[in-house]
Parts: C-alpha cells; sequence; structure tokens
C-alpha cells in the first residue's frame, strides 16, 4: 500500500508598512511570485494616507491571495501581532516593505523547518542590492553557516526583522511581540531580539539558515545612521532591563558583556580622537536602561505593560 506524501505547510506571510507606497508594490509582488502551493500575503498598513491602499488596490483585486489590512494605530510589533491575528497558515513568515524575496523564499522556509522539527524561530540572511554603490549603508545581516540556538546549542543575541519565521504554535506558547518595543513604539527598537530571547528562554529552538535569504532595499544616508544606531541602543537597552528587572541574571551577564565590550571601543577610538555609531549605540543602550523604568513589566509573559 502506498503511503500518501505529507500535507503540504500553510504559510502565512506578514508584511507590515506605512507611508511607503513606492516600495511596497515590488515587496508584495516579490512574495506573490513564489511557487509554494500553499500561502497568503496579509499587508498590515498603518500609513497616514490612502496612497499604499491605492497602490495594491489592482493587484489586491485579481490575486486572492492577498489580503489588505489597514489600521490606525501605529507600532511594527502592534501590527505583527495584527498579522498573525489575522492569518491562518502553521507557518508564518515575515518581511518588510522594502525587501525583495526571490521565488523561492517561501520554500526555503519550509525545507528548514522540515529538515529540523525542533525549530520553533528561522532567521535568515538579508543582503544589500547587488547594485549599491556603498553597501555598509544598508542595514543587513550575514549568516555564515547553519546553527542552532538553544539551551543545549547555546544562545547569542542575533536576528533581524526582515528576514524571519517561526511556526504558529510558538505564538501560541510565548505570545506575540512586545508592543512597547519595536520602531513606532515609545522604546524604538529591540523587539526581535526580545522575541527570539523569550523563544530561547522557552526552551524551544531558534535556526538560523544562510540558504533562507532576501534583498534589502533599505539604504540609509551616512547622517541618519546616528539616529538610527542610537533607537538600535534604545531598544536592546530596554529589552536586557526588562528581562534583568524578572530576576534573568542571562540578561544581566548580556547587558553587562555587551556594554564593557562597547565601551572599551568607544575609550579607544575617543583616545585617537574619533567618534563612532558605537558612541551612539551606547548612549542609546543606557537611555533604553532607564526609559524602560516607565513601564511596568508582567512577569509571566516578560512583556511591558502600561503602568
Amino acid at each position: 500500500m502506498k503511503r500518501s506524501a505529507p500535507p503540504v505547510p500553510t504559510v502565512s506571510v506578514v508584511i507590515a508598512t506605512r507611508d511607503r507606497p513606492e516600495k511596497i508594490p515590488r515587496a508584495v509582488a516579490s512574495v506573490l511570485a513564489n511557487d509554494h502551493p500553499a500561502f497568503d500575503l496579509t499587508v498590515v498598513d498603518q500609513s497616514s494616507t490612502d496612497a499604499t491602499q491605492s497602490a495594491l488596490r489592482e493587484l489586491a483585486g485579481t490575486d486572492p491571495r492577498l489580503h489588505l489590512l489597514h489600521v490606525t494605530e501605529t507600532g511594527l510589533s502592534r501590527a505583527r501581532n495584527t498579522g498573525i491575528r489575522a492569518s491562518t497558515g502553521s507557518i508564518i513568515a515575515f518581511t518588510d516593505d522594502d525587501c525583495i524575496v526571490p521565488d523561492r523564499w517561501i520554500a526555503d522556509i519550509v525545507r528548514a523547518f522540515d529538515s529540523d522539527r525542533d525549530g520553533q524561530l528561522l532567521y535568515g540572511c538579508v543582503a544589500p542590492l547587488p547594485d549599491e554603490d556603498n553597501p555598509y549603508l544598508t542595514p543587513f545581516l550575514k549568516i555564515e553557516t547553519v546553527e542552532r540556538l538553544s539551551r543545549t546549542d547555546g544562545f547569542r543575541v542575533i536576528g533581524m526583522g526582515a528576514n524571519f519565521a517561526a511556526r504558529r504554535r510558538l505564538f501560541d506558547a510565548i505570545g506575540g511581540f512586545d508592543e512597547r518595543l519595536g520602531c513606532g513604539g515609545p522604546l524604538c527598537a529591540g523587539e526581535d531580539f526580545d522575541f527570539a530571547y523569550r523563544t530561547y528562554r522557552s526552551g524551544a529552538v531558534i535556526l538560523l539558515r544562510p540558504d533562507v535569504s532576501l534583498l534589502h532595499d533599505g539604504r540609509r544616508e551616512r547622517s541618519d545612521w546616528p539616529g538610527l544606531v542610537r533607537n538600535y541602543g534604545i531598544g536592546d537597552g530596554a529589552f536586557y532591563s526588562k528581562h534583568i528587572r524578572c530576576g534573568d541574571l542571562r540578561a544581566m551577564q548580556m547587558l553587562s558583556g555587551r556594554v564593557a565590550r562597547m565601551g572599551t571601543r568607544v575609550a579607544a577610538k575617543r583616545i585617537i580622537g574619533q567618534w563612532t555609531d558605537e558612541d551612539s549605540y551606547l548612549r542609546g543602550l543606557l537611555t533604553g536602561v532607564k526609559e524602560g523604568l516607565r513601564f511596568r513589566v508582567d512577569r509571566r509573559s516578560r512583556q511591558y505593560v502600561t503602568r
């Protein structure tokens, strides 16, 4: 008797966007060009005008896999949580409105999860556009080899929200993204690192996969970087301090190690009269620790809540 093939996993892709009508159509089109047989795409639009809806209306009218959802409340973490609730896939994949995914992206995510059934969260590579004249002005993530992060394999803070995926059951187990963290939230950034750390703490396995990759059309000009890096620092400081307030010694070790490393590099640069983005990050990190105190921490969910 022939064995039937296992069912194809359904994948829900979520893209959060706000006021980027010139970029979102290309991101959406690249996702819809994927060849996985069972997926849908939800665009959570937080734009202040109807330009994004107009840019995607024709595509949504011709492709039933595309769902447009306009919401008035802003914040990247809030948008992702909205997309999770609005979708049904057993795997949820996330990318950004300024990214271009290859037509095998969803299939590569499914294949990675199939190859390691313990994996619950996955991060892939994010690369600048190949014709970018200065690729170092575009945020990127290079993953060199296949890795597992877990309580037995070890853990480090790594990952980028432009290219990641998770099994739905992980969100059921540990909750969604902390809505005080992340771009557009009061604590600016850090939601991806926080989610990865909560995943690690839950005992789940995180996969790092160089074969799951995409392009990032996200160049920032040199003048933008100090503010961008400072916001990264604020989010990271708030992320670390939240877990420290829950009595987490590992989080304390990670924060003290990061401050020590950054402080040493900043001091060395100042000796020779140089100011670098690490100065901005370190200042942001300390600011984030302080700003996090404005919020209460729910120790059970390890998420910030308004006092």
